[in-house]
């Protein structure tokens, strides 16, 4: 898998995560277990994809 399709990959993967934290969020009662862990995920998908970039500039400069 090349970077750019591992970035689009990786952005689908956060838009996802964002819409099932504002699902949970929507809840009557949210679960706040759930809450955390997707929010974690999609901390790490966002890492991910910096580091995509770092790395894409770095190759490009």
């Amino acid at each position: 898998m090349n970077l750019q399709s591992r970035l689009s990959a990786l952005k689908e993967r956060h838009a996802s995560l964002e819409t099932r934290i504002a699902e949970e969020g929507q809840r009557p009662r949210p679960d706040s277990e759930i809450l955390g862990r997707l929010k974690r995920e999609k901390l790490h998908v966002k890492e991910e994809m910096e580091r995509l970039r770092s790395q894409e500039q770095a190759g490009t400069g």
